[in-house]
């Protein structure tokens, strides 16, 4: 197995540590830390730097901090910790800001239809807030898919390092383009050229359909992969790989 490396080392104390502290102590800090709709009363700038270090579930960390771990250390290993740190905190950062855009977009297609049907700023973000209303307005010019679907932008936080993940995995399959990856449902080794686009493929199919499974942000992991693809592609063909 690979040595763990400084900079993973120190990204899986604190995240374990903001996993697990919180729930020993009963302290929720969804609010505070995780990433919120920027209509949303409790969102913050920090968010895009902090819902990297927060987690909804034990499986959901476990897979994140194994990725981070088995993708992200060798390229620690090319890089140094300097660069390693940089680019895990680029991904996640292009992953959250392309997660808003992409929610923002499709939360105004829908706030248009309010404002249509003739409320107003802030009897809309009432409603939003509320998750419910009774407003004629409102039920004549929106299907309940469309509230639901605005209500859950609104008012769903996005938490976890699948952003920066995905742009570590991507890294790797520059770098490492004929290691055998394998998933736990299909256990058949792939190369990683082949197996990383089709997971970008399948977020994004997912992301544009209503075939996903569960909540997950894949726009998120698009972003992260995205801007980790921009950066890890620029080092590889200027030959950045010097140690700092």
């Amino acid at each position: 197995m690979n040595r763990l490396t400084d900079a993973i080392k120190h990204l899986i104390i604190i995240n374990v540590i903001l996993f697990v502290v919180p729930q020993l102590l009963q302290l929720d800090l969804t609010n505070i830390l995780a990433l919120h709709f920027p209509k949303n009363e409790h969102f913050g700038f920090w968010q895009y730097i902090t819902h990297m270090f927060m987690h909804g579930s034990f499986p959901h960390i476990l897979f994140n901090m194994y990725g981070l771990y088995a993708f992200g250390t060798p390229l620690e290993q090319i890089w140094g910790k300097n660069k390693f740190i940089f680019f895990y905190f680029s991904a996640g950062l292009g992953a959250g800001i392309i997660y808003s855009l992409v929610n923002y977009y499709q939360f105004n297609g829908v706030y248009e239809l309010f404002i249509n049907a003739g409320l107003n700023d802030s009897e809309v973000l009432s409603i939003l807030k509320s998750g419910s209303t009774n407003d004629v307005r409102v039920i004549n010019a929106i299907s309940q898919e469309q509230f639901n679907k605005i209500t859950s932008l609104y008012s769903t936080p996005a938490v976890g390092a699948s952003g920066a993940v995905y742009g570590v995995l991507v890294a790797f399959g520059l770098y490492f383009k004929d290691a055998k990856l394998a998933l736990l449902f299909f256990p058949v080794p792939i190369a990683a050229k082949y197996f990383i686009p089709v997971m970008i493929l399948g977020d994004l199919f997912f992301g544009m359909t209503k075939y996903s499974v569960g909540n997950i942000a894949h726009f998120a992991h698009i972003g992260g992969a995205l801007i980790g693809f921009i950066i890890a592609w620029h080092w590889k063909n200027n030959q950045f790989k010097v140690r700092q």
